[in-house]
């Protein structure tokens, strides 16, 4: 892919620069970092695009917290100028890093995302007799900053641009030279990016019949077995040697003993809530439907609340189980 180049004008312009102020605020009006940002609104981008286009930009200041849906996660939030920040260089940048994709990715991706996957997931399992399954250990806290560095100047050669993704890279690390702090867009951006190099080795070098990503979660499909196993080991072995990610052990079976993918399990005739699934979707609708009942939520927060956590069972054969759930809440 050619280089891109020139792009640093074009992310400090005013315009860009408000369109990433409305985007970050999205749904955060009401907190007092974004109030305050806005009240000042143009002496505060002028700032930000003085450094832009200085390549100097500030970094770093998270406020951590940990979330327990579904797994234990620690989230970084930036302070909300890097936020503005981080959406300006992707207006421009989005297109570049699109371009490097192909369509068995499906994570942090306009049109793509969770259901997507699971679509595509759905009709490879009806189509292979076996699957292959692997993930990263600890993804975001792995991902190695040298690798991702020559990533982005084989992508990019604006030399600002690169300064200022240096700048992010090195605002955060696990330990010495790895890490992304989850909940930052550019994050996103970059371990998406990541793994789009074994996305091409998986279907122009292995030439696997049947292959989706959602961010770390891989799947390879196959009718023969062996091949299947083989083409695991040569992957597990690129994704390791090349990108310096360490795989947890890959899981091969065959599609009827149900493929554990995006909390579902798919089998090639029906689709079953993954067991953390039905439990989340048990608690979350009694923590909701508790907090309607004492009055602490509005039936507006609820259904703003509730519809989604419902959207997700629907994807799976889930009529009966949902049904009970519901009808237990009501008389809680």
């Amino acid at each position: 892919m050619k280089r891109q180049g020139y792009l640093i004008e074009s992310i400090a312009t005013m315009d860009n620069l408000e369109l990433a102020y409305y985007k970050a605020r999205k749904g955060k009006a009401d907190k007092a970092s974004v109030y305050a940002f806005g009240k000042d609104l143009r002496a505060n981008l002028s700032l930000l695009q003085s450094q832009i286009l200085s390549g100097e930009v500030e970094v770093g200041g998270y406020h951590y917290f940990t979330v327990y849906d579904p797994k234990k996660r620690q989230i970084c939030a930036a302070p909300f100028a890097q936020r503005v920040l981080h959406h300006a260089l992707m207006n421009v940048c989005h297109p570049f890093f699109e371009k490097a994709q192909t369509a068995d990715s499906h994570a942090s991706r306009i049109g793509m995302g969770t259901y997507a996957a699971l679509d595509q997931a759905k009709e490879n399992t009806r189509r292979y007799l076996w699957f292959l399954k692997l993930d990263g250990r600890k993804y975001f806290d792995s991902i190695h900053h040298g690798v991702l560095r020559q990533q982005l100047c084989r992508m990019f050669k604006d030399s600002q641009l690169l300064r200022i993704f240096d700048q992010i890279i090195d605002s955060y690390c696990v330990e010495s030279g790895r890490g992304m702090p989850i909940g930052n867009l550019t994050s996103q951006y970059f371990a998406n990016h990541y793994l789009s190099v074994a996305d091409h080795y998986a279907r122009e070098v292995l030439r696997v019949p049947a292959y989706v990503r959602y961010m770390d979660d891989m799947m390879l499909w196959h009718n023969d077995k062996e091949a299947l196993l083989e083409a695991g080991r040569r992957f597990k072995d690129f994704v390791e040697t090349q990108l310096k990610l360490e795989l947890k052990p890959f899981c091969l079976n065959k599609n009827t003993e149900g493929l554990p993918f995006l909390g579902y399990l798919l089998y090639p005739d029906r689709t079953r809530l993954a067991q953390r699934s039905r439990k989340r979707f048990i608690e979350k609708t009694k923590e909701y439907g508790r907090l309607l009942q004492e009055g602490k939520w509005s039936q507006k927060k609820y259904q703003r609340h509730i519809e989604p956590l419902t959207a997700f069972t629907l994807h799976a054969d889930t009529k009966v189980f949902r049904q009970k759930v519901l009808l237990a809440t009501e008389y809680l």
